[in-house]
């Protein structure tokens, strides 16, 4: 997505986009109406040609890289450029000073590329951790219920619900939810 007051700047840019690559890219004018598209659709990359109509564009740069998995690239006049890097990269975004090249764009597009796909692997393997998690809960769950009515040990709740999960061929977190339905109910 391409967040620019000016549709003269926005049309410079979908060119060097498409020759990149980046085959489908949507337009906004101002900062609300780019955060109205983000919550209502996915967006890879937005680029925000800074200032906006209706904010400089911090405040989206912002909304983009903490509310969503989008990459943020902020392009700013060459005046403004090193006060507002620090600013932008302390909040994950990469900025590009005006005007704009093609050889310039072309790098700082791969170098986003290469950390969207980073950040794509760790909230992957977060998404594994956290069901992972979720499991063992479920079957520690599932071990006191076996403690409490049943009166095992944590030992020999612990081994109930790994023969049980041996036995029927199935994992022992399904063996859990059975336990728990079984007794919590």
């Amino acid at each position: 997505m391409i967040v620019s007051n000016s549709e003269k700047a926005a049309d410079a840019l979908v060119p060097m986009l498409k020759d990149l690559g980046h085959i489908s890219v949507a337009m906004s004018k101002s900062g609300a109406e780019a955060k109205r598209a983000l919550s209502k659709n996915e967006y890879d990359l937005v680029i925000i040609n800074a200032p906006l109509s209706d904010e400089f564009g911090f405040d989206l740069a912002e909304v983009v890289t903490r509310d969503y998995l989008s990459s943020c690239m902020v392009i700013v006049k060459a005046d403004y450029f090193e006060d507002v890097s620090d600013k932008l990269e302390s909040i994950g975004a990469i900025s590009v000073p005006k005007p704009v090249n093609r050889l310039i764009l072309s790098q700082s597009l791969r170098c986003i590329s290469a950390t969207r796909n980073r950040l794509l692997g760790l909230k992957q393997e977060n998404n594994k951790l956290q069901k992972k998690i979720e499991e063992m809960r479920i079957i520690n769950r599932a071990k006191f219920a076996l403690m409490q009515y049943l009166s095992y040990s944590e030992a020999q709740a612990h081994r109930y619900i790994e023969k049980q999960a041996m036995d029927k061929r199935v994992t022992k977190y399904q063996i859990a939810v059975q336990i728990i339905k079984t007794y919590e109910n």
